[in-house]
């Protein structure tokens, strides 16, 4: 087997181009949340270091979102290359020693308990995560040796997939050491700087108001490179432009129904999404409820003014100028624009303000100025209407507010819609069962009442009042697919292959066509080991090392089908960063990398075997992605991750998330960007566009659909609304499927109303395909549709709802099983000659992996 890893270590010429790119960028992705003028400070100096994320620095999240990079830079490393003295090393060398001797306890344990077991190390790592040390208290000694008059303190969280976080200290709280040494520090040094190295939000109240504090960062999760990056931002060589994406609420229980997520009422299998559409700024600012830093607010080192220039209709959009201009001294900036509206009270139950459009300006000197333009459909005024059902965008007058946060806007302009718009008929679909049924949250109008005085104020003085004309704006006749036609191999003299269809001498149901049901049952499934046990699973890549998953080989030969190789991690490729194979291409065992598990190489290894490495770039969390609010920003680092996967022959990259951030304790929350779908949507649209302008090259968008928790995510049963689901869940992935065309898209663990989503035909064939006009191919998530639950450590007997079932994956739409089992193959053929599921629909899921092969050649 020919591998594109390279032989050397050496660091290449494209990972030194990668590195610098992420450097550049990735300090717009940084909030400021407070500042008196201590940031940035002027020259680098002696500085005290304290915090568990110091010198242990989280760059990113576990499980898939873990990416093997040569270099880690933690914020103390980046400190002192930046020039700083660091002078606080005996207590970060007493942490260190804390840490590493509960590593190493950690491994040890996690390693005795998959042997007694006899299962994976990998399984336990997941079931039972490592926890870091308690900090040690800083004592009178550490602070005799810190002499200075400046401490920084790093709060750092991790999480990772198949567990959610917890309202505890710890997690979401502080802990007891971190408040008590935030005391010490206070009382002892000048100057506090305090640095978020979290990759969701936690608790603020005990930082904001804290005498003593005089600046806070949010510098997220950055990747490889975040101690460099922050260490700019701490200089003032980058000037923090970043904006939260999610509403950091001043007490936990302020989220609706705060107390009932996930596995806090007790209930593993059913999670009721009551609130509806209130979720993040559209329930703080609807009900009345002041957060402690609201949706899209972050500071900045210089001050801006920003002047609506002229608001115009052009087409189907509204296009608004806006003039922004750098009020400061000193300090070069970037200023976010973002524009909110008010829709009419009426039948429909709405919001108090939606997020319509945003712009990032360039950088600004003190003095300058920048037309920046906002340009947003008039589509986004549109809302679920269940009674037809329908997308409608109602009559009346829609109040625009711009500003550059969602409680920092003024009134500049009413449009009014003279007519009701039917956008979009639909069939009555996706509803839950009966015996499920709840009332959504409603708008209690608390939040206008709040707001009245103001705004009854600026509607008065507001004198841009325009009438939309509604001949532009698109309406679409939905027609949902019926049955899928069955192919009959009309070319038996010939032998087809997949150069016959490039070619253009077959087309792709001819060559579909000529495969038997067992063919077309194994191209439809992953590639998973043959020999031994019927039900064995082979969920890695044989031809990218440490890539999540391959297509099969069978038809490699006979049909000059490819192996697709897909790799996870949603901050860069997670592949093996260095393995061994024999002079003759045979891959050898050890080099596995998994979190903090490595496989070392055996002892038998050969003397003369060949060493490849694959080292990747690891960059922003998709969090930290979307705190930017620059889609450019985050088109060029996803391209970055392309030109990787073109490098080591990965084709399809299981990323970016999209799922909402429906509560701040969502384990997966670091892997997806913001509460909003409309930021949601753009980010993960042009991500994909970034990567898939590397020919060949395609992202799999997830998880489809409401995957919103991490406890019990194989079997736990979502209760949406419909109006929630279309105007809240599914709304990002419309985006990005309707902007960028993603090669794929995966669908969730979760059962929706009832329904596993990877059997779900009125999720992927009605809304996916058939709404959307989505022409890419739909998998699952891994081992979705594998009814071994004890080998994925469920006790058969405590589930209330089955796994996924095979066939109707394939009835539903659902193209490619992953990472596949013999039994996935069987079951596909059994339902087939026992008239359970057609010939049609099995023909339909390999003519799409079949399309996806092309694209990605």
């Amino acid at each position: 087997m020919d591998f594109l890893a390279h032989t050397t270590d050496e660091m290449t010429d494209m990972e030194i181009r990668h590195m610098n790119t992420v450097k550049e960028l990735a300090g717009e992705c940084v909030v400021l949340l407070e500042n008196d003028g201590t940031l940035p400070i002027q020259f680098p100096g002696k500085i005290a270091l304290y915090g568990n994320g110091a010198t242990h620095t989280v760059k990113g999240g576990g499980g898939s979102g873990e990416v093997n990079t040569r270099t880690e830079v933690n914020i103390c490393e980046g400190l002192e290359a930046a020039g700083f003295d660091i002078v606080s090393k005996g207590w970060l060398d007493r942490y260190d020693e804390m840490y590493d001797s509960a590593l190493k306890a950690y491994l040890d344990e996690v390693d005795a308990i998959a042997k007694e077991r006899g299962i994976a190390p990998i399984n336990v790592f997941f079931e039972k995560p490592f926890e870091a040390p308690v900090m040690p208290l800083i004592n009178e000694e550490d602070l005799s040796e810190a002499s200075c008059d400046t401490a920084i303190f790093v709060i750092s969280r991790d999480s990772s997939e198949g567990r959610d976080r917890t309202p505890t200290k710890g997690d979401y709280y502080l802990t007891y050491e971190e408040d008590r040494n935030l005391d010490i520090i206070t009382d002892n040094f000048e100057k506090v700087i305090v640095i978020l190295n979290v990759g969701a939000v936690i608790d603020m109240s005990e930082l904001k108001h804290r005498p003593g504090i005089n600046s806070i960062l949010f510098a997220g999760q950055l990747g490889s490179f975040t101690g460099n990056i922050v260490a700019d931002c701490v200089l003032g060589k980058t000037n923090p432009s970043g904006k939260l994406v999610d509403t950091w609420a001043r007490d936990y229980e302020d989220y609706p129904f705060a107390n009932e997520y996930s596995s806090l009422n007790g209930d593993n299998n059913d999670e009721y999404y009551k609130e509806g559409i209130y979720v993040g700024y559209r329930y703080f600012d609807s009900f009345g409820i002041a957060p402690i830093y609201p949706f899209g607010y972050g500071k900045s080192y210089t001050t801006f003014t920003t002047d609506v220039v002229d608001i115009v209709q052009a087409g189907s959009d509204i296009k608004i100028a806006i003039k922004v201009t750098n009020t400061g001294m000193r300090y070069t900036g970037k200023q976010v624009v973002q524009v909110y509206f008010s829709a009419p009270e009426g039948d429909i139950d709405r919001p108090y303000q939606e997020l319509a459009g945003f712009a990032k300006s360039g950088l600004i000197a003190p003095g300058e100025s920048e037309i920046v333009i906002v340009t947003f459909s008039i589509e986004c005024f549109s809302c679920f209407d269940e009674d037809y059902p329908a997308s409608i965008i109602p009559e009346g007058d829609y109040i625009i507010r711009v500003g550059t946060s969602s409680r920092e806007t003024k009134i500049e302009a009413v449009l009014t819609v003279p007519e009701r718009v039917i956008r979009e008929r639909y069939d009555r679909i996706l509803e839950d069962d009966a015996r499920y049924s709840f009332e959504d949250l409603k708008n209690p109008g608390t939040g206008r009442q709040t707001h009245k005085a103001i705004d009854d104020a600026q509607l008065a003085s507001c004198d841009r009042r325009l009438t939309l004309n509604l001949s532009r704006v698109r309406r679409s006749i939905i027609r949902y697919r019926g049955v899928s036609e069955t192919h009959l191999n009309e070319r038996r003299d010939e032998h087809l292959t997949l150069g016959s269809v490039i070619g253009r001498n077959a087309g792709v149901a001819e060559f579909v066509a000529q495969f038997s049901l067992e063919e077309l049952a194994e191209l439809i499934v992953g590639n998973y080991v043959r020999e031994g046990v019927d039900d064995q699973v082979f969920c890695a890549s044989m031809h990218v090392p440490g890539a999540a998953a391959e297509t099969t080989s069978l038809f490699e030969y006979s049909r000059r089908f490819p192996v697709l190789v897909m790799a996870d991690g949603p901050a860069g490729l997670r592949l093996q960063p260095h393995f061994k194979a024999t002079r003759n291409g045979d891959l050898l065992r050890g080099g596995e990398t998994f979190g903090l598990l490595t496989n070392e190489f055996p002892e038998d290894t050969p003397a003369d075997a060949i060493d490849y490495y694959q080292y990747c770039t690891m960059i922003p969390v998709a969090t930290s992605l979307a705190s930017s609010w620059n889609l450019d920003l985050i088109e060029k680092l996803g391209r970055l991750v392309g030109e990787e996967m073109e490098e080591f022959g990965v084709h399809l990259w299981l990323a970016p998330g999209m799922n909402i951030h429906r509560n701040p304790l969502c384990g997966r929350n670091f892997e997806y960007f913001s509460e909003d779908p409309l930021v949601t949507g753009l980010c993960a649209a042009a991500d994909t566009k970034g990567v898939q302008s590397v020919d060949g090259k395609g992202v799999t968008i997830k998880h489809f659909a409401c995957n919103n928790l991490e406890n019990n995510r194989m079997f736990n049963n979502s209760h949406v609304s419909v109006r929630a689901l279309r105007d809240m869940y599914l709304k990002g992935f419309e985006i990005a499927v309707k902007l960028a065309q993603p090669f794929c898209v995966m669908a969730s663990y979760n059962l929706l109303n009832g329904i596993h989503t990877a059997n779900n035909y009125e999720l992927i064939q009605n809304v996916l395909r058939d709404e959307w006009d989505y022409e890419g191919l739909v998998m699952t998530d891994w081992y979705s549709s594998f009814e071994d639950v004890e080998f994925l450590g469920y006790d058969e007997k405590n589930l209330k709802y089955p796994p996924a079932f095979s066939r109707l994956c394939v009835y539903a739409g659902c193209d490619m099983q992953m990472p596949g089992c013999a039994k996935n193959a069987k079951d596909i053929v059994t339902a087939v000659n026992n008239g359970r599921l057609s010939m049609g629909d099995v023909q339909s899921a390999a003519m799409n992996v079949v399309r996806l092969a092309i694209k990605c050649l």
